[in-house]
């Protein structure tokens, strides 16, 4: 572990107390949300689709695909910015234009992109929170679909604009939707961050919760740890 995302364990851990009480996050608050009225129907066979987005420290969304069925991985990664091949410390400065985000790998023949989306609004992050999730802030912990299709464009705006007609959240959706440009791998050490580090603080506080708002809400679509 470098000395960066030690520093960065220490003040979240530090700020875990203070946050407790004054928490927006969905982990702590996670909403239940109608069905997208746009949606793609099941792909009749096999073939993997791709979904990127953000929702603010990457570990927590990561974890919550992870356990969702249909899903063939999971993978933390940087997207949005402007610098090539950049690495944690650099999005970290939030000088890159990059969010950490999460690349869905997915078979569309178990379960349909307004799935994921419903699963990403409801339980993943708030997003109705500007530039921040959690105790982290920065344009690197944003909220935003990178999409890769103009029908993934059509249907990710619909639903929020459904939403957001619908006051669902108390606040407006402030998620962007951007083409995707480019999607970099994280560190080896970021990857199943979660998993491998069930009794750190911050997992255990902002992460672990999400996934069991996951299995709450979501019981057709969890998948267990295998």
């Amino acid at each position: 572990m470098n000395r960066s995302l030690k520093i960065t364990l220490i003040l979240c851990a530090a700020m875990l107390v203070l946050y407790a009480a004054h928490r927006h996050d969905a982990a702590s608050a996670a909403t239940a949300l109608p069905d997208p009225a746009a949606d793609q129907s099941l792909a009749p066979s096999k073939g993997p689709s791709i979904l990127v987005v953000a929702g603010g420290c990457f570990w927590g969304v990561q974890a919550v695909f992870q356990h969702v069925k249909g899903v063939t991985s999971a993978t933390s990664g940087y997207a949005g910015g402007t610098v090539k091949n950049p690495g944690y410390e650099d999005v970290s400065s939030g000088e890159t234009g990059h969010a950490e985000s999460v690349e869905i790998s997915y078979d569309p023949s178990q379960i349909t992109l307004g799935q994921l989306l419903k699963v990403f609004f409801s339980v993943a992050h708030d997003p109705t929170e500007l530039n921040r999730q959690g105790p982290d802030s920065g344009t690197q912990y944003r909220s935003a679909i990178f999409f890769t299709t103009p029908d993934q464009q059509r249907i990710a705006q619909a639903y929020v604009n459904q939403l957001n007609q619908a006051e669902v959240f108390s606040r407006p959706i402030v998620t962007q939707i951007a083409p995707l440009k480019a999607f970099y791998r994280a560190e080896d050490y970021h990857q199943n961050y979660a998993t491998n580090h069930p009794d750190n603080p911050y997992i255990a506080t902002f992460d672990l919760p999400k996934v069991q708002h996951l299995q709450q809400q979501f019981p057709n679509l969890y998948l267990a740890a295998q």
